[in-house]
């Protein structure tokens, strides 16, 4: 694994300046919070509920995750495969669907958003994904249908009236090439829907994102949106994936061609912050530093509040169902300099952000 490190420990962070001074640079870099899939640690995720409760948490951008139907309409969906996050297992009409298909990297046994048209999907009802983590959220299985792009963005316009603040979408097209390549190529879809919708150039409130590299540099050709080159922790990008590791991508040179088609990076937090064996905290790394001097932003992912989820030096407890200190995971990624953060749990990194400006 090859990372550049910082040469500081992490508890001189906050000793590195003033209080005063540190409030200020977190609010002259504006950094904002995204809903990671709307208020998902909290609703179910991609449903216009849970995307409504993160706009009233006070999130400045909502995340769709998007993928295609059958017949050409962008919903929101963390994978195309739907059984974990509706009922389609229990629709006996729907039984002869079930499919195993290579989705990039793996063999899956599912239903899938491509063989449904938008009437058949809207006809099943959204439920949690993480249930054994998120038992209160199985509360509102069966209440909520699953969204298209077009839902979503009326969402933002009406909330965006009745709060008076701009609100950002933040989508991410999913497994681009496993898309396009069944004829379902979603960018130019996307583009059109929101280039009609007004959102025409980068002073939108609009990021669009992709793990793959090749949609992005044809976006960059389409629009003048801004783009985000995730990057995972564990695997390359799909697209690429003979010529370049995950850990190429964080490396200064590499970084500098991101800087040619995007506008910044979506890393997971293990990038910016390893863990050890025991999934204690190590030193940070220098991607902060090194994505910022070619001008990318930085937003890593995700920030959630289960033990399950944190550094072991913020759980609380053993149980991985109950809230560690999420706060203060927030608080030192701004400190290490972020300019975003990917939460299921807006409040709290709302909250957080808003202290360290004396808001």
């Amino acid at each position: 694994m090859m990372f550049r490190f910082l040469v500081f420990p992490l508890v001189l962070m906050g000793a590195m300046m003033t209080e005063p001074a540190m409030a200020a640079q977190i609010c002259e870099r504006d950094v904002v919070v995204i809903a990671h899939r709307g208020a998902s640690g909290e609703r179910p995720e991609h449903t216009l509920a849970s995307y409504d409760l993160a706009i009233d948490q006070g999130a400045d951008f909502v995340e769709p995750d998007l993928v295609m139907t059958k017949d050409g309409v962008l919903v929101a969906r963390h994978e195309n495969d739907i059984s974990e996050t509706t009922d389609v297992a229990d629709r006996p009409e729907f039984a002869d669907r079930k499919a195993t298909k290579q989705i990039d990297y793996h063999e899956i046994t599912g239903w899938f958003t491509e063989d449904f048209t938008l009437a058949e999907l809207r006809t099943l009802r959204a439920k949690e994904r993480l249930p054994q983590l998120r038992g209160a959220n199985t509360a509102y299985d069966g209440l909520y249908q699953v969204p298209t792009l077009d839902e979503i963005i009326a969402l933002v316009r009406a909330r965006e009236a009745d709060t008076g603040r701009r609100i950002g979408i933040y989508p991410e097209i999913k497994h681009p090439t496993y898309f396009a390549n069944i004829g379902l190529a979603m960018e130019q879809k996307l583009v059109d829907t929101l280039h009609a919708a007004g959102y025409k150039d980068a002073s939108e409130p609009i990021f669009i994102q992709s793990f793959e590299t090749g949609n992005l540099r044809a976006l960059d050709k389409m629009t003048e949106l801004r783009l985000i080159q995730l990057i995972h922790p564990l695997v390359p990008p799909y697209d690429v994936r003979e010529n370049i590791t995950q850990f190429d991508m964080v490396l200064p040179k590499w970084l500098s061609d991101i800087a040619s088609y995007a506008d910044g990076i979506g890393p997971g937090t293990d990038l910016i912050l390893p863990r050890d064996s025991d999934g204690g905290s190590l030193e940070p790394t220098a991607l902060i530093a090194d994505a910022h001097a070619v001008g990318l932003e930085v937003h890593p992912w995700t920030f959630r509040r289960e033990n399950y989820f944190l550094p072991a030096e913020m759980r609380a407890g053993d149980d991985p169902r109950d809230a560690g200190d999420l706060a203060a995971q927030v608080a030192l990624f701004i400190k290490l300099g972020v300019d975003g953060v990917f939460s299921d749990n807006p409040r709290e990194a709302v909250q957080v952000r808003d202290r360290a400006c004396g808001r």
